[in-house]
C-alpha cells in the first residue's frame, strides 16, 4: 500500500491524493491549486496518467478538492466518482460556475487584446461538456454505509460537518498482512455550527490523513454568530441607519447566515432590515439544501416544525437576474447585501463594492478566510486605497471581520479529531491541506501527545 500526496502538500488548496493498493489505484480529491496559474494546470495536466486511475473519492464538493474532475475526465479517466448525493448535486453547481469563471476571463483578456482565442495556453481548464461527462460517474453513497469498491477495499463514508454532504473517507482494505484502516478526512467542520450536523467520531484506523488549515489558529470562544450580527447591524443598519455588505460564498455559509438571519428576526432581536441574497449560485445551492433537509441538523430540523424554511422570511429577497442586481443600488433604505464571491476576487460582490467602497454609511463585514493577494486581504489589511473595476477608490466604508461562521475546525478540533485515535494503534498521521507555519505547529502539539506525524511533500510515495 503506497501513498502519494500529489496536492495540498504544504499548502492549502489542490487536494489529491492517491492510494495504491497493489495495482488498484484511487485518488482522493482531485482539486484546483489556486496557488497555482490556471493555464499552468492547463498545460501541465497530471503527475499520472488519468486513464490509469480505477476509482475517485470525493470527500466534499468545494473546488478545491472537486475542481480538476473535468480535466481528470478529459485527459482519459473513465473510472467512478464515489461522493455523497449532496456532494454530488453542489459539485455539479460549483463546476458549471468554474466553466462561467474561466470563460468570462477569457472574455476579458481578448476583450484587452492580451489573448488569441486559439493560443493553446489560454484554453480554458475544460468546458460545460466535460463536466456533464464527469458528473455522469458519480455515484452517490449514504452516510455510514459500507460499499464494497472491490473485494478486498472497503469505502465508508463518515459526516465531518463543514459543508453539507462533506465525508471523511475510511477505506477498510484486506490484504496479505491482514486488515489495514486510512482515513482521509478532507475537510473537518466545527461544532454548533449553524445548519450542518457535527462532525462524526471517527473509527480506529492505522493511518490518518488529515488537514490542517487552523493549526495553531483557535477561533472566537464565548460569543455566537447571532450576538455578534445583531452588535454589528444595529449599529450599521439601525443605529447608523446605513448598509452593510456581506461577501459569502455561495454553498454553505450563505445558508448558514441567512438561517442566523433568520432566527434573529424570528425572535424580535432586531426591527425588520431588508435582506438581498445577490447570487444565483446561492439559489441554485440553496434549493440542494432543501432537497436535503434530513441531512440538517436537529436545531434546524425543529426550527422548520415550528417557523417554517429556514431560508425564507419577511424582508428577505433573493436576486437571480443582473437587471435587479443592479437595481440594489437605487435601494436607499437601510439593507444587508449579501453576495459572493467571499474573497471579493470576481462576482456580483464587486458591483456592490463599486458603489459603496466610499460610503461612509456602509459597512463591510467579512465571515470568512480571504487568501493574500485577494482584494478581501487588501481591504482587511487597511489599505486606505484599493483597485475595483479599473478605477483606484478610497475606502470610506467601515471594514469588520468575523470567524465565527468559518467552517473549518480550529486547533483544539484538529487535535480532537487526532485524540480520537490511541498511540498504540494509529502508526502515522499525515499532515495536508494548511500552510506550513499551520502544520509545523499542530505537527508539535501531535508529537508532544505521542502521536507520529509526517508533513509529506509534494510527489513523494509513501509506503504504509
Amino acid at each position: 500500500m503506497k501513498l502519494t500526496i500529489h496536492g495540498a502538500a504544504r499548502q492549502v488548496t489542490g487536494s489529491m491524493h492517491l492510494l495504491e493498493v497493489n495495482h488498484y489505484k484511487i485518488l482522493i480529491d482531485c482539486g484546483l491549486d489556486y496557488e497555482k496559474d490556471r493555464n499552468v494546470q492547463a498545460n501541465e495536466g497530471f503527475p499520472f496518467d488519468p486513464a490509469n486511475i480505477d476509482v475517485v473519492i470525493l470527500t466534499h464538493a468545494h473546488i478545491d478538492h472537486s475542481g480538476n474532475l473535468p480535466t481528470l475526465v478529459r485527459l482519459g479517466f473513465e473510472g467512478q466518482i464515489l461522493c455523497t448525493a449532496p456532494t454530488a448535486d453542489l459539485t455539479e453547481l460549483l463546476l458549471t460556475d468554474s466553466v462561467s469563471i474561466f470563460m468570462h476571463k477569457q472574455h476579458k483578456k481578448r476583450k484587452h487584446g492580451r489573448s488569441k482565442f486559439n493560443s493553446g495556453s489560454q484554453q480554458p481548464l475544460y468546458l460545460q461538456k466535460h463536466v456533464m461527462d464527469t458528473v455522469e460517474r458519480f455515484v452517490t453513497i449514504g452516510f455510514n454505509k459500507p460499499f464494497k469498491i472491490k473485494d478486498d477495499i472497503e469505502l465508508t463514508f463518515i459526516p465531518v460537518g463543514h459543508l453539507l454532504g462533506a465525508a471523511a473517507a475510511i477505506l477498510t482494505i484486506n490484504d496479505e498482512g491482514g486488515q489495514k484502516k486510512i482515513a482521509f478526512t478532507g475537510d473537518i467542520g466545527r461544532k454548533n455550527y449553524p445548519v450542518l450536523n457535527d462532525p462524526q467520531t471517527l473509527p480506529e484506523v492505522d493511518y490518518l490523513v488529515t488537514e490542517s488549515t487552523y493549526g495553531g489558529r483557535m477561533h472566537t470562544k464565548g460569543r455566537t454568530i447571532e450576538d455578534v450580527l445583531v452588535e454589528m447591524i444595529d449599529k450599521a443598519c439601525i443605529k447608523e441607519q446605513g448598509r452593510m455588505i456581506i461577501p459569502a460564498f455561495s454553498i454553505g455559509r450563505t445558508q448558514s447566515l441567512v438561517y442566523s438571519l433568520n432566527k434573529i428576526f424570528t425572535e424580535g432581536l432586531l426591527p425588520p432590515v431588508k435582506v438581498f441574497v445577490d447570487s444565483p449560485l446561492a439559489v441554485a445551492s440553496t434549493r440542494v439544501f432543501r432537497k436535503h433537509h434530513h441531512l440538517l441538523n436537529q436545531e434546524a430540523q425543529e426550527f422548520y416544525q415550528h417557523s417554517g424554511d429556514e431560508f425564507e422570511f419577511e424582508n428577505l429577497t433573493y436576486v437571480e437576474n443582473l437587471k435587479d442586481s443592479k437595481q440594489i443600488s437605487n435601494y436607499f433604505e437601510p439593507c444587508i447585501i449579501i453576495s459572493s464571491a467571499g474573497m471579493l476576487e470576481g462576482g456580483r460582490i464587486q458591483d456592490h463594492l463599486y458603489y459603496n467602497i466610499q460610503n461612509y454609511y456602509c459597512t463591510i463585514l467579512f465571515i470568512g478566510y480571504c487568501a493574500k493577494g485577494t482584494l478581501g486581504h487588501r481591504l482587511l489589511r487597511g489599505d486606505p486605497i484599493v483597485h475595483i473595476k479599473d478605477r483606484e477608490l478610497a475606502v470610506y466604508a467601515t471594514i469588520k471581520q468575523t470567524d465565527l461562521l468559518s467552517a473549518h475546525g480550529d486547533h483544539e478540533d484538529l487535535m480532537n479529531t487526532v485524540k480520537q485515535q490511541t498511540t498504540d494503534h494509529l502508526k502515522k498521521v499525515f499532515l495536508v491541506h494548511g500552510e506550513e507555519s499551520s502544520m509545523q505547529t499542530l505537527a508539535s502539539s501531535l508529537e508532544a501527545e505521542g502521536y507520529p506525524v509526517t508533513i509529506p511533500e509534494k510527489g513523494v510515495k509513501y509506503l504504509l
